[in-house]
């Protein structure tokens, strides 16, 4: 019973996510162009020999940024 009146507090509380997503972008693009990942800062390493380390890690998600770009370009040829 008191989770059911926690819920509709917060019902009252927070709008409903439809409305902030409507809000934010009338028309989102369905298939938006993948972004690098952030470079991680140099200060950011331990330097403690991690495996795997933060840079180790930023490799692999640069490795996925490319095949989601390549892929990505694949689907937008005339894009940029």
């Amino acid at each position: 019973m008191a989770i059911s009146v926690l819920m509709a507090d917060m019902g009252r509380i927070f709008p409903a996510a439809e409305s902030v997503a409507m809000s934010a972008d009338p028309d989102p693009d369905p298939d938006p162009m993948p972004l690098p990942p952030p470079e991680p800062d140099l200060e950011a390493c331990c330097g403690n020999g991690c495996d795997p380390c933060i840079f180790d890690l930023h490799d692999l998600a640069k490795d996925d940024y490319r095949r989601a770009l390549k892929a990505w370009r694949e689907r937008h040829p005339d894009a940029a």
